[in-house]
Order: structure tokens, then sequence, then C-alpha cells
């Protein structure tokens, strides 16, 4: 194989590496927030079912209050009873009263309903709060370990960032050139190898004097049709595809 393409082969190795780590890099802070914005949906929903337990809690106290009120009107109309003379006075007294025990009676109905309200909203407070705790610790652990493979990624990159120049180094400027347009027009694949006459690139059929020139390995040669640079090597076939 041409002593050029094998330093470009492995040129390419490491430029394919470069965008992998590039690429990982890249997707780290989103996942973070990721797991950041988890860990606080969890501490609303924590909030909100506390909010909901307090705000039924309240509900209950006023109806505690109301029957308290109604409790206190009882007594009133009843000294009221005791001091009136008159039947119809008695009678309205006495209508006044049973109103007040039936709207007790009702407000402590109400009341019970409400405890039944208050354990479901206690119990989702716990999960909440537990499933909060659990989400915050593993988001820890995981920005944690994240942060950790960012370091371990940019130590990895700026490896293989000084490789990538040390073999610059030692190519031909302008094949470095022609390898530099390529890369950024077809990504980590634009030297590629010729099997069976076929471009691995755009996997089009090539002219038969690109293939003899392929197979001399004398120079560096493009593909006719997608002009990423295409090699013969060991492995492939010569024989084209009928």
């Amino acid at each position: 194989m041409l002593d050029t393409i094998e330093k470009l082969l492995v040129l390419q190795d490491r430029d394919r590496r470069v965008f992998r780590h590039r690429h990982q890099l890249s997707r780290i802070g989103p996942e973070q927030e990721a797991l950041l914005g988890q860990a606080e949906g969890t501490k609303l929903a924590f909030v909100e079912a506390k909010t909901v337990a307090k705000s039924i809690e309240s509900a209950r106290r006023e109806l505690e209050l109301e029957a308290e009120s109604k409790d206190e009107q009882i007594k009133k109309y009843s000294s009221q009873q005791l001091q009136t003379k008159k039947n119809e006075e008695y009678r309205a007294l006495a209508n006044e009263i049973n109103s007040c025990k039936k709207a007790i009676s009702d407000l402590e109905d109400k009341q019970l309903e409400l405890l039944e309200q208050i354990d479901k909203a206690q119990a989702d407070v716990k999960t909440a709060e537990t499933n909060a705790q659990a989400a915050k610790n593993l988001a820890n652990e995981k920005v944690g370990d994240l942060e950790q493979r960012e370091v371990t990624l940019k130590q990895e990159l700026e490896v293989l960032l000084e490789e990538r120049t040390a073999l610059t180094a030692h190519l031909d400027h302008q094949v470095l050139n022609r390898y530099e347009r390529l890369l950024k027009l077809k990504g980590e694949n634009c030297v590629v190898g010729v099997d069976r006459g076929i471009c691995a690139g755009c996997h089009v059929k090539l002219p038969v004097q690109i293939m003899i020139s392929c197979q001399a390995q004398r120079e560096v040669v493009n593909c006719s049709n997608c002009g990423r640079i295409v090699y013969f090597g060991d492995g492939m076939r010569r024989e084209p595809l009928e």
C-alpha cells in the first residue's frame, strides 16, 4: 500500500476518534441538564403534594371552626329558650337549634370525608418525598459520573489532537489539504477502499483507468464520482462486478 495512503488512514482513524470524543462531550451538558431537570420535577411534585395536603387540612380546620360556631349558637339559643315565656318564640328558637344541629352533623360528615383525603394526601407526600430524594441522589451520582467522564474525554481528546498534529507533519502539504477539504465535505469516511471496482464511499463502479491507478499504488487517487480518496488494499478483490 502506498505510504501516503497508510498515513492518511492512520490520520483518518484519529479524526474519527476526535469526532466521537467531541460528540460525546457535546452530549454531556444536555444529559446533566436532563438529570437535574428530572430531579427538579420530582421536587416540585413533592412541594405540590405538600400544598395539596395543607389545603385539605386547612379546609378541615375551617369546617371544624364552623361546627364550633354552630355549637356556640346552640348554646345561645338554648339560653334564650330558658328566658322566653312565649311559645312561638320558644318554637322558633327550637327550630334554630335543630337547624344548627343538622348543620353540625353535615359539617362532621364533610370532616370525615376530608380526614380520609388527608390520610391519602399524607401518604402521597411521603411517596413524593421519597421519590424526590431518590431522584436527587441519582442525579447527583450520575452528574458526578458525567463530570468525571468529561474530564477523561477532554484528556483523551488532547492526546488525540497531539497525535493528529504529529501525523499531519509527515504528510505532503497538497495531499493534506485535499484530505482536509474532503473531511469537511464527506465527514470521517473520506479515505475509502475499492473492492471489485466499487468505491466504498459512494458505492459507484469506478472507471477502469482509476482502478488501474489504485492497483498501481503509485499516487493518491480520487473517486471520479464522489471525490473521496480511494485505495486498493489487502483483502480487496480486483475482479469487477458483472
